[in-house]
């Protein structure tokens, strides 16, 4: 189908996002110190992030203070027309503001210069324009310059906007490699949802207490096949007298040493069960246990202490169940 322009949708479609990703391949070779300087800046904020922008930069605004959020810096959009009209107070000394304006020319904008420099905050500018009046304002710019919008006809904040989406997420991701921002951090922040399913950690997913299959390394194997039937996980956990984990013995155990032990019923635990089984923290993510049942090609692990007590047991079910992948 042809549109207004003559040009059919998807030849349309094609030039947008060729354009823009031009447009963000052309920042790469822009980056320069004041990148860095801004990271820092963020980095050393003992307030909040304000981001604040008009229109469509303010939606911009808007994702980047989350991811901020998402990644561990606390960040919030301000709108500019809002702030000079009564919510100025949510400006303080030790924030830095972000602030976004192709233009760098923005009225609403640059009516808050005046009282984030007689506060003391901070200020970054995005901006296509390093030599606007938000560009000489700002304590450090980041040029967000494109050469054409993706629109047809150059108007409509297309590749301009996607630009400034872009160096904020770079910001993002910048900031929270320099925070040390772990993936064990993001779990913490991210408890919903199918990502949130995918980061739980063991300890929200293991049988515990009652549940856990237990036997001594004395209990006769017609207990120890008794236990594996009745908790249902194909397995038990054999420990010593001290408590801590000696040893494991599994359903595919049982199966292999019923060929070569005839007496395998009035043998014992210890007598029969694995040594050394693998085993997990409670603190590892649910995706950490999954490769290492996928890798050692087994369904359970014994979920143990620092001193090697058992905590309870994760199953492959149990993380299945999840419905994380």
């Amino acid at each position: 189908m042809k549109t207004t322009g003559g040009m059919g949708d998807l030849d349309l479609a094609r030039r947008v996002l060729t354009t823009e990703a031009a447009a963000i391949l052309a920042l790469v070779d822009r980056l320069d110190s004041g990148f860095e300087t801004a990271v820092q800046m963020l980095y050393e904020c003992r307030g909040r992030v304000i981001l604040t922008g008009m229109g469509k930069s303010g939606i911009i605004c808007r994702k980047i203070a989350a991811t901020l959020t998402s990644t561990g810096t606390a960040a919030f959009f301000l709108h500019p027309a809002e702030a000079i009209h009564g919510d100025l107070g949510a400006i303080q000394a030790d924030d830095v503001i972000v602030a976004l304006s192709y233009s760098g020319e923005t009225e609403e904008l640059l009516r808050l210069l005046e009282t984030i420099r007689r506060l003391g905050a901070r200020l970054i500018a995005i901006t296509g324009s390093r030599g606007s009046t938000l560009g000489h304002a700002a304590d450090v710019t980041v040029e967000s310059q494109v050469s054409e919008e993706a629109c047809p006809f150059n108007l409509v904040p297309t590749a301009s906007t996607t630009a400034a989406l872009a160096i904020g997420d770079a910001l993002a991701m910048a900031l929270a490699a320099r925070k040390g921002f772990r993936q064990e951090d993001f779990a913490d922040l991210h408890p919903g949802g199918k990502l949130g399913r995918r980061l739980m950690r063991v300890e929200h997913l293991m049988h515990t207490d009652k549940d856990i299959p237990a036997v001594g390394l004395e209990t006769p194997m017609r207990d120890v096949i008794y236990e594996m039937s009745s908790k249902g996980l194909g397995m038990t956990c054999v420990v010593g007298p001290d408590g801590a984990l000696a040893g494991i013995i599994t359903d595919g155990d049982l199966r292999r040493h019923m060929a070569r032990m005839p007496d395998i019923l009035a043998r014992k635990a210890g007598e029969v069960m694995t040594s050394g089984p693998a085993t997990i923290g409670a603190a590892v993510l649910a995706v950490e246990a999954l490769h290492v049942m996928e890798t050692r090609k087994i369904t359970s692990l014994p979920v143990v202490s620092g001193e090697r007590r058992v905590l309870g047991v994760l199953h492959l079910h149990d993380l299945w169940r999840t419905e994380m992948f």
